[in-house]
């Protein structure tokens, strides 16, 4: 495991809520715009179904906390760059503003015959993920899948002539992953009738007059053929949906009723529309105190969603562990995004900070998969994620720095402790009750460790 320099060694312990100061906070765009990660609405209309049937859809998802996100298409054949030209992201065609005739010429010189779909489910799984969400279609309107209703796909367009997504869903069962798709639904630049409240979203260069777009041809055209495809051809286990802003209430009521009625354990984001789906969304960033509905942070490994080849700002694999950590302690789930090149290799960078990332939930996934929100409130040096097992309750706090005279104080509580210990080697700690509460003595960290963890078995429900 690669080491780091001692401020940023971590410990974890049973049971805070931290404000991390480096964390995700709203960035620039690889094209230029700004994300503040609040594009949509994130909060759920009063469901159809009942709370009891949303909660048993997602027992595995609450339970995952860990996820990898794919974006490639063909901008990644020559790392979002075209003709010489820096198209700035996966919106390079937008950016670009690319003729079709032109773009569909990528399609031609798209032959990834490095890509191995078994490696790809090998580095989720050796990262510790515990489901993979791939881009089936993005805003260029290009469906990385062999779509029976529209040509303008993979296996008819690109020398290549394989199917990525079905090589994807069956190494995903091989290594126990859970498997969903991407698909863009109010983004597609290859679609004469997908327009733009504000003409910036769509393609006006090839098709200029706004007026004459009818989103909901291409909804009925396009996006029901599509779903119902991506449903019976490969069964996904999420439907991450994208780009809302032109869908009605009534078409999102209707997408959602077609997915259930195919597989009603489909999980849906919120991104379907209207405030519904199961799950909310926060883009390249973790809010502050968590969500009221299940959540997910998605977010990029370095600097762009899909491969760009001058993009070097990767993330330190100690950043990465606590922003999973934080996100963890607020309830949601880490969504983790890689984007493969135009030879279908997943960059060497993304493979090893996955990998060193797994090398610690090794150790101290007990602290992350299958756990709760922290229970006590905002603390100055660390989180907390919690479980309740067999009636008693387990705290794992987590401490961003050893203090100077090695000890922590823990929140107040009123249950008995039964142990206080090292997570990754089962040592006992010394502890010592005192009128501010009970404090923990820390060993020093190891030179090469991410974050250590500390672990708190309590009797009985916690008590505060």
């Amino acid at each position: 495991m690669k080491r780091f320099n001692t401020f940023r060694r971590t410990i974890l312990l049973t049971g805070l809520s931290f404000v991390m100061t480096n964390s995700i906070t709203a960035q620039v765009n690889t094209d230029g715009t700004i994300d503040t990660g609040d594009k949509y609405a994130d909060s759920r209309l009063k469901s159809e179904e009942s709370p009891e049937v949303i909660a048993k859809r997602l027992e595995w998802w609450n339970d995952a906390r860990f996820g990898l996100f794919i974006h490639w298409g063909i901008y990644a054949q020559d790392g979002c760059f075209w003709n010489g030209k820096d198209g700035r992201s996966e919106h390079m065609m937008r950016n670009l503003q690319i003729p079709i005739t032109e773009y569909q010429k990528i399609a031609a010189k798209f032959n990834p015959v490095q890509f191995n779909a078994d490696e790809w489910a090998k580095t989720a799984k050796d990262a510790g993920m515990k489901y993979m969400v791939i881009t089936a279609k993005h805003h260029d309107g290009f469906a990385m899948f062999d779509s029976p209703s529209n040509d303008y796909n993979i296996v008819k367009q690109t020398p290549w002539k394989r199917d990525p997504i079905k090589e994807l869903a069956a190494a995903c069962t091989k290594e126990d992953l859970k498997f969903g798709v991407y698909y863009s639904l109010g983004r597609d630049w290859h679609d004469p009738d997908c327009n733009s409240k504000d003409g910036w979203r769509s393609n006006v260069w090839d098709f200029p007059e706004e007026a004459k777009k009818d989103y909901s041809k291409y909804f009925e055209r396009k996006v029901k053929s599509q779903i119902k495809e991506l449903m019976k051809q490969y069964h996904p286990a999420i439907l991450w949906f994208d780009t809302p802003e032109l869908i009605t209430l009534d078409q999102s009521r209707e997408l959602l009723a077609l997915i259930h009625s195919i597989d009603p354990k489909c999980i849906v984001n919120q991104r379907i529309g209207n405030r519904l789906g199961d799950y909310a969304v926060k883009e390249q960033k973790i809010p502050g105190n968590g969500e009221p509905d299940p959540w997910e942070t998605c977010m990029t490994l370095n600097g762009a969603w899909g491969y760009h080849k001058t993009d070097t700002n990767w993330k330190s694999s100690d950043s990465l562990v606590h922003s999973l950590i934080d996100i963890a302690s607020k309830g949601g789930n880490l969504l983790l995004n890689v984007g493969p090149t135009g030879e279908g290799i997943i960059p060497a960078l993304s493979v090893s900070r996955l990998g060193e990332v797994g090398d610690w939930l090794k150790v101290n996934g007990e602290a992350i998969y299958g756990t709760t929100s922290s229970p006590f409130g905002k603390m100055d040096w660390g989180r907390c994620t919690k479980k309740e097992e067999n009636g008693n309750t387990i705290l794992y706090f987590s401490v961003f720095e050893r203090p100077v005279n090695g000890k922590i104080v823990l929140p107040k509580f009123s249950n008995e402790i039964k142990k206080v210990s090292l997570l990754a080697n089962g040592k006992v700690l010394k502890k010592e009750s005192k009128k501010e509460g009970v404090v923990v003595e820390i060993p020093p960290i190891n030179s090469d460790e991410i974050v250590a963890i500390v672990k708190l078995e309590l009797k009985g429900i916690l008590k505060l």
